[in-house]
């Protein structure tokens, strides 16, 4: 996993599109002002939560993350965004965005289905505190708005569930089209679990297979600098929402045979149910500190059968209930604040 993020100069072009010079913007940000002169730019986590507050200081536009979002021209969009758009199918566009978005930041899009919806989540694995809310409008509508050009607007979102407080609704409304819940337990943007089948009408064969293999090979070696254990439990959290965590799964995923990855693992002096414990134990904490989902949908989320059960794990990792841990860490740092305010 990468530690920083690559902050691509198309953005930088599409802030100054949009009326905002990046020397402004990182005076508001409160950063240094050779931030942006870095070739190439790449920054914190910190850092990027800095600049999306400071880009809503520097605009008066209510809805300026959502325009930053929108890119009519191609030749802007990033090698991510490349493949996403010539993939096959929206499901196929939204599983490369989450396979390479590893690449370029520590930042993961979490896929969910159920119930005849699929939702998309984005986690900032470094963070220390919950991330601006235009940096959420950002996420969204760029990834809506592939699902629109890659199916000449046939997809669009079934609704957005925000976890803050109501503001602009009819911004939100026009441009998701869809309905807007405030209050929500969590981030997440919603579609149609069939609406991932419909296939894009920017597929593009040969392109993919220009753009696809070089990211592939990237990810291929930042994977072999990473040890196995942590590319196991990479899997696991990508994979554990709502079912029991198998190893034929995870040997899949990570194209080994079951024996191969059972071998690789005695050999790192660790077991499979130890990863487990692990990766359920650092979603937990991400759940329970960065959102306001209930106790059982955290549980079905690590991939427990019940609460209970995740109950005593959350006691045994760390010494505290789920609850007063969510209270101690809400003392510490509020879930309704937001740096993007």
């Amino acid at each position: 996993m990468s530690t920083r993020f690559r902050f691509s100069n198309t953005v930088l072009r599409r802030f100054e599109d949009l009326g905002i010079e990046p020397d402004v913007l990182l005076r508001h940000a409160g950063l240094a002002p050779a931030l942006f002169a870095q070739d190439p730019i790449v920054v914190t986590t910190e850092e990027l939560f800095a600049i999306y507050s400071g880009l809503a200081k520097a605009s008066d536009d209510p809805a300026i993350g959502l325009k930053v979002a929108v890119q009519d021209r191609v030749e802007r969009y990033d090698a991510v965004a490349i493949a996403a758009l010539y993939a096959r199918s929206f499901r196929d566009a939204l599983e490369r965005m989450q396979r390479y978005k590893q690449l370029t930041c520590p930042e993961a899009i979490h896929l969910t289905e159920q119930g005849g919806e699929c939702s998309v989540e984005f986690e900032w694995l470094l963070a220390a505190r919950p991330e601006p809310e235009l940096l959420v409008d950002l996420c969204f509508a760029w990834v809506a708005g592939i699902a629109r050009r890659g199916t000449a607007g046939a997809v669009k979102a079934k609704r957005v569930e925000f976890r803050r407080v109501e503001a602009r609704r009819a911004i939100y409304e026009e441009h998701f089209e869809c309905p807007i819940v405030f209050g929500a337990a969590r981030n997440v943007l919603v579609f149609e679990q069939v609406a991932l089948e419909q296939p894009f009408l920017t597929h593009n064969a040969d392109l993919l297979a220009i753009v696809a293999p070089q990211l592939e090979a990237e990810l291929a070696e930042q994977q072999a600098m990473r040890s196995f254990r942590e590319q196991v439990k990479a899997v696991l959290k990508k994979t554990i929402a709502g079912q029991r965590p198998e190893l034929r799964m995870v040997a899949r995923e990570l194209a080994v045979s079951a024996r191969t990855l059972q071998r690789r693992l005695t050999d790192e002096s660790v077991t499979f149910q130890q990863l487990v414990a692990e990766a359920r134990h650092e979603l937990a904490r991400h759940y329970l500190q960065h959102s306001r989902l209930e106790l059982n949908e955290t549980a079905y989320l690590l991939g427990y059968e019940d609460a209970n059960s995740f109950f005593r794990a959350f006691q045994q990792w760390e010494g505290t209930s789920p609850g007063e841990w969510r209270a101690q860490q809400r003392e510490l740092t509020p879930l309704a604040t937001s740096i993007a305010g």
